[in-house]
């Protein structure tokens, strides 16, 4: 099956049940790379008739973490559109009607077992080794008797009346034809006992009515994909086409990725949620780039990706439908690459935050200023800020292990810093160019190698193991800070070495 080259209608319709994580953002990002691509529409749609596992704030934190990530969508709880509400708690009588219509196409049946003789039977079924699926037996009660119980007010679910014999083939564009053996499916419930419809049949009518062309969802959903054709082709509809993403591998590529893994990388500055992206101090230009690229290639060597780039490249058939590992230090790799990819001015600006965070009210003119000698050396925006700290301080955090330079006594090192001291105090030039050739030179006659003496003025001016290249910072710090810390390094040393 090729990929249609009219404009497509996809929706990303997540459940409120918790965070956004890589997997949800993948999904979302294809449907709208390939809505963009076609000059289509797409489309946010609120999945929550789960009301039990509704997390309170979850649907804003799903809206900001898409906005965060370059997106936004045409129809939508937010924004509206033809086919509203978007959020399927607000469509509830909707789906009764199109359950009561399969009920009277004879395709769906009234269940009133109890929890109690459901657990009996699926005890039952895993004793004998069987699928736990429920033993059908409301489906043969008669309508009429039905009606009369529900009147009653007798507790009951509506059930999909799945065939018993034959097969059902489900059309997938990345794994093609997947043919299920009917006898091996589910009666599966369609709306349960509080009247509140289950996926099944809420996405399958919300899919049919708001006109969606391409379902694009996770792989976990392959299992009850007969259900969601059956359910079409009883009601007469055209199916979406559907696509099935590949599986997201933990990063040791053993076993499928899941919320579990959280704990476990957030111990390694590492997380699987959109949410936390931002705070690990991660462009969402990168992370889009990453996801992109789980599951989807444009040629065997392109992996450099802006959004433009992308909705440019992107094909459905392209994606690949093997497991795809979630490797992180791909992640910081391309985050690397688009900072560098950042204007001074743009660089400075996302950093801002994070100088706030850590209490350094750093304004964005000395922040143009650091941008691009630290733009080379980050991988994450947050690490600007400790590799820049003593610019924001009054005087260096020095220690006795480090001061002292390598290899040489204290008499020695204090020799070398005072002929440094002096030396900058005649210094007319203060620019990185004349501070190198002057410091180099006073290092040549100390007959010292870089370690040692660059390593000195280093840790005299900063106080810190890493920092941005020596010289430029001496120029952004100035000469009277730099005179004053060369002063104090040798004060320190006098005191304590």
């Amino acid at each position: 099956m090729t990929q249609s080259i009219q404009p497509v209608r996809v929706r990303f319709a997540p459940s409120p049940t918790g965070h956004l994580h890589l997997g949800s953002a993948r999904t979302a990002l294809y449907d709208y790379l390939i809505a963009r691509k076609t000059g289509g529409q797409f489309i946010l749609r609120i999945e929550d008739t789960d009301r039990k596992r509704l997390v309170e704030g979850a649907e804003q934190e799903i809206i900001d973490n898409l906005h965060w990530l370059g997106m936004d969508w045409d129809e939508g709880p937010d924004v509206g559109g033809p086919y509203a509400p978007y959020r399927q708690s607000g469509r509830k009588q909707i789906y009764q009607e199109y359950g009561d219509k399969l009920v009277e196409m004879g395709c769906a049946y009234y269940c009133f077992c109890t929890p109690e003789r459901l657990a009996k039977v699926r005890e039952e079924k895993q004793k004998s080794k069987e699928p736990p699926h429920y033993d059908r037996t409301c489906r043969s009660i008669p309508l009429e008797e039905a009606r009369k119980r529900i009147a009653a007010g007798e507790p009951h679910v509506l059930r999909f009346k799945t065939p018993l014999a034959g097969t059902t083939v489900v059309r997938d564009l990345l794994r093609g034809e997947i043919t299920f053996d009917n006898k091996t499916l589910d009666d599966y419930i369609l709306i349960k006992s509080d009247g509140w419809a289950l996926y099944h049949l809420a996405a399958a009518v919300d899919d049919h009515l708001m006109k969606i062309t391409h379902v694009i969802r996770s792989s976990e959903w392959l299992p009850t994909s007969p259900l969601h054709s059956l359910i079409h082709q009883a009601f007469g509809w055209q199916e979406p086409v559907w696509v099935h993403l590949s599986v997201l591998l933990k990063p040791s590529g053993k076993g499928k990725m899941s919320k579990r893994e959280a704990m476990e990388l957030s111990g390694e500055g590492y997380s699987i949620f959109i949410k936390d992206m931002a705070k690990l101090g991660y462009l969402p230009e990168a992370v889009v780039n990453w996801v992109a690229l789980m599951g989807w290639s444009y040629d065997d060597h392109t992996e450099f990706f802006t959004m433009q780039d992308l909705i440019e490249k992107f094909s459905l058939e392209k994606l690949n439908p093997s497991p795809a590992a979630t490797n992180f230090s791909k992640l910081d790799h391309f985050n690397k690459l688009h900072i560098k990819e950042l204007s001074d001015g743009e660089l400075a600006k996302r950093l801002q935050p994070y100088y706030e965070s850590a209490g350094i009210h750093a304004g964005l003119p000395m922040l143009e200023k650091l941008a691009p000698i630290i733009k080379e050396r980050i991988i994450t925006l947050d690490e600007a800020v400790e590799m820049t700290r003593f610019f924001f301080t009054e005087k260096a955090d020095y220690t006795t292990d480090r001061i002292l330079m390598s290899g040489c006594s204290s008499e020695e090192t204090i020799a070398c810093g005072e002929q440094v001291l002096n030396a900058l105090k005649e210094q007319e030039d203060w620019s990185k160019e004349s501070l190198d050739l002057a410091v180099r030179g006073l290092m040549e006659k100390a007959g010292k190698n870089p370690r040692q003496f660059l390593g000195f003025v280093r840790e005299a001016i900063s106080g810190q193991k890493v920092t941005p290249p020596l010289f430029e910072s001496m120029e952004i710090l100035g000469k009277e800070a730099v005179l004053q810390r060369l002063q104090n390094a040798l004060d320190y040393i006098q005191e304590n070495c």
